[in-house]
C-alpha cells in the first residue's frame, strides 16, 4: 500500500486558485485522472488531471507522451508515483512551470468527458453486507443470507458495452416479469427501476492468465477508484435471477463518475479491516497483514435525488441517504483482486471490479430503493410532495463520495449522475 509521502502534504498548496477553495473535490492532494475533450468538438479524447475546476491536459506537460489511458494504468508503482510526484511538483505554488501548464488547463465546464479508460471486463461483487441481507430477506426470508457468503467474495460477470459516463441518458429496460399470483410472466417496461449504489475498482498493471496475484501484492494492481451506479430493474431481477444470476435487470446501463481517484490519492483515508465478533475470519488467500491494517477505504457516499417536476420547476436534488463505505463492505478491494485471479484468471489494465451496493445498517444508509421502500412496501415522500417506490421518468439519480479525516486535506471522487426516460 502506498506510504504518505509530499504529495499528501496538507499543507500543499497549488497556483491553480480554484484547488485551495475549501470543499473543492479535487486538491492538490488529490489530482484524479480523466478522459476529456473541448465540449463540442470531434477531437480525440485524452488525458487529463482534475485539478480545481480546470482539467490539466496531461500530454502538454510533456510528462507523458500517449493518449491511451489504459498504457497508463499498465505502468508500475514506481512509475506510476513518480507521475504523480511530477505532476504535484508542477502544480505546487511556486513551480517554474506555471507559465507553460497554464496554458494546458481547461476549465471542467469547458469539457466534455468519457469513461476513464476503455473498459475491457466487469465483474460485479456483492461486497455489501448489510444490503445483501436486507435484500435477502425480500427474495429469501428463510435465508437471507446463503451459507458461502461470508466465506468467498460473490461475484457475477457483468456487461462492459453499456457502461456510460455521469451524465448518461438511458431507456427504461423491457424484459420479462412474473407476478406472484400469475400463471405465466408477461412481457414489458421494467416496473420497479432502482438504483445501486457501489465503487468501481480500476485494475492497473495486469496480471498473466494461471498466476494468481497474491492478497499481499494485490494493491499494486490496483490503479483506483470512481463511483459507480449499477441501474437494476427489480422486477426483472426476481424473475430471472436464479440460477445463473442477473441478466437483462442489470445489462442495459450502468454509470461511473469520469474521474479516477489513484490508490496513492487514497493513502491518508485507509482504515482497519476488522470482521464482526463471532463471522468467519477469511481464508489465508484472503488475508494479510496489511489488509487487516488498512484495507478498508474511508469514504463517504450520498445519493440524491432530482425529479422532472423539480427540475422544471428549479428546485435542486434532494438527499436521500448518506453512510461510509468502510462501514457498508464486507470485503476489500484487496481481498477482490486476490479472489478474482486466484483459479488463474488473467485482469487487464482498464478491467473494473463493482464493489456491490455499499449500504450501511440504518435506513438512511440504504444503497438502493428496494431498501429505502421495503420493496416498494413503504414509498417515501420527498420535499415537495411527491413519491417514490421505484425510479420514474425524468428521474435523474445522483452519487457523490469523499474523503475527510483530522491531519489530511479533503478529497472528492466527484459525482455521477444518470437519468431515466
Amino acid at each position: 500500500m502506498t506510504a504518505l509521502n509530499a504529495t499528501h502534504d496538507p499543507k500543499l498548496r497549488s497556483w491553480v486558485a480554484s484547488a485551495n477553495e475549501a470543499g473543492t473535490d479535487f486538491p492538490i492532494q488529490n489530482l484524479p485522472f480523466g478522459r476529456f475533450r473541448t465540449a463540442g468538438s470531434s477531437e480525440a479524447f485524452r488525458i487529463g488531471v482534475a485539478i480545481g475546476d480546470q482539467v490539466l491536459d496531461l500530454r502538454a506537460t510533456g510528462l507523458i507522451d500517449t493518449d491511451d489511458m489504459n498504457v497508463l494504468m499498465n505502468a508500475g508503482t514506481k512509475e506510476r508515483q513518480a507521475l504523480r510526484a511530477a505532476i504535484s511538483a508542477g502544480l505546487a505554488e511556486g513551480s517554474d512551470r506555471q507559465a507553460a501548464w497554464s496554458k494546458a488547463l481547461l476549465p471542467q465546464a469547458g469539457a466534455e468527458m468519457t469513461v476513464p479508460c476503455r473498459i475491457g471486463d466487469y465483474t460485479d461483487f456483492y461486497t455489501g453486507i448489510h444490503h445483501a441481507t436486507t435484500i435477502g430477506k425480500l427474495f429469501r426470508p428463510d435465508q437471507p443470507l446463503m451459507p458461502n457468503y461470508k466465506w468467498v467474495p460473490i461475484g457475477y460477470h457483468g456487461r462492459a458495452s453499456s457502461i456510460g459516463v455521469s451524465g448518461q441518458v438511458f431507456k427504461r429496460p423491457n424484459g420479462q416479469t412474473k407476478a406472484p399470483d400469475a400463471a405465466e410472466p408477461s412481457f414489458g417496461p421494467s416496473k420497479r427501476l432502482d438504483y445501486e449504489l457501489e465503487l468501481g475498482f480500476f485494475i492497473g498493471r495486469g496480471n498473466a492468465q494461471g498466476e494468481p496475484i497474491a492478497i499481499a501484492d494485490a494493491e499494486e494492481h490496483l490503479f483506483g477508484v470512481t463511483l459507480l451506479n449499477d441501474w437494476s430493474a427489480r422486477d426483472l431481477q426476481a424473475w430471472e435471477y436464479q440460477p445463473l444470476g442477473p441478466f437483462l435487470s442489470k445489462n442495459f446501463a450502468s454509470t461511473l463518475s469520469p474521474w479516477l481517484v489513484t490508490m496513492e490519492a487514497l493513502a491518508p483515508f485507509r482504515s482497519k479491516f476488522e470482521r464482526p465478533a463471532g463471522d468467519p475470519q477469511p481464508l489465508p488467500y484472503l488475508d494479510s497483514a496489511s489488509n487487516r491494517e488498512s484495507g478498508a477505504l474511508d469514504i463517504t457516499v450520498e445519493v440524491l435525488l432530482q425529479t422532472a417536476k423539480m427540475r422544471a420547476e428549479g428546485v435542486a436534488p434532494v438527499r436521500l441517504t448518506r453512510g461510509s463505505v468502510a462501514e457498508a463492505a464486507y470485503w476489500t478491494a484487496a481481498q477482490l483482486v486476490a479472489h478474482h485471479t486466484v483459479n488463474g484468471c488473467n485482469l487487464q489494465p482498464g478491467d473494473m471490479l463493482g464493489s456491490g451496493t455499499l449500504s450501511g445498517p440504518k435506513p438512511d444508509e440504504a444503497g438502493s430503493l428496494i431498501e429505502l421502500t421495503q420493496g416498494g412496501k413503504q414509498p417515501i415522500t420527498l420535499a415537495n410532495g411527491e413519491k417514490r417506490t421505484f425510479l420514474e421518468d425524468g428521474d435523474t439519480l445522483t452519487i457523490r463520495g469523499y474523503c475527510e479525516r483530522p491531519g489530511a486535506v479533503r478529497i472528492g471522487l466527484g459525482e455521477v449522475s444518470g437519468t431515466v426516460v
